[in-house]
């Protein structure tokens, strides 16, 4: 299996992107309107990390079309598609990796991240999850519905079939490739518990796409 660069892999699949996401992986399609659903009646400001082509945009702005919402994405053509479809004026687009945003303090009602953080390290997730954290306001919320692995074993499986494609492949740590590492509900609940979020809850699971939802303390 030869890996792909992350940007690379979106990049020559973004017209097929949609459709597949929608019709061929199990929960994504009520993922998105749970996750719309899960966010506080109160949300004006949202951080989108990993935001595509705005699948769940189109379900949040149904429900907030006022907000003012920043995604961030690292394939620029993925971010056209999603400018193509004129979804909010309100809508902040930024072609970037999110582990390098500067995210500000005690700015964003919510954040969201659909099914864009498995293919990352927990140490890498943790590090995003505290920057995360600081960037919600007091009693902000944080919706991460992605695919997680069934069990600790599989978990590791994926992890270590990562390390050593790149090892073989030469991949320098660093760059980010497309390869699937999901963790298990429960170890990415204990992240977010771990990185200061009060409470975390597994809201919901449909195949491998489980939705979790964790709050920032109130001031």
């Amino acid at each position: 299996m030869k890996l792909e660069t992350m940007s690379g892999f979106f990049k020559a699949r973004v017209d097929s992107y949609d459709v597949h996401m929608l019709e061929e992986v199990a929960g994504c399609r009520e993922g998105y309107t749970r996750m719309a659903n899960a966010l506080p009646e109160q949300t004006t400001s949202l951080l989108d990390l990993g935001c595509g082509t705005g699948l769940e945009l189109h379900e949040i702005f149904h429900r907030f079309p006022d907000a003012a919402v920043t995604g961030i994405d690292l394939t620029d053509s993925m971010l056209e598609e999603l400018r193509r479809k004129h979804l909010s004026p309100n809508l902040t687009l930024i072609c970037g990796d999110y582990f390098s945003q500067d995210f500000g303090k005690d700015h964003f009602d919510a954040a969201v991240s659909f099914q864009s953080l498995h293919h990352f390290k927990p140490e890498a997730k943790i590090g995003l999850y505290q920057r995360v954290l600081n960037a919600l306001k007091p009693g902000g919320v944080y919706l991460e519905c992605d695919y997680m692995a069934a069990t600790a074993k599989e978990e590791a499986f994926y992890f270590a079939e990562n390390e050593r494609l790149r090892a073989e492949q030469g991949i320098p740590e660093g760059v980010f490739c497309h390869y699937d590492t999901p963790c298990t509900p429960e170890h990415q609940r204990q992240m977010l518990l771990d990185t200061g979020f009060v409470s975390c809850e597994i809201l919901w699971r449909e195949g491998n796409t489980t939705l979790l939802r964790a709050t920032r303390a109130e001031a």
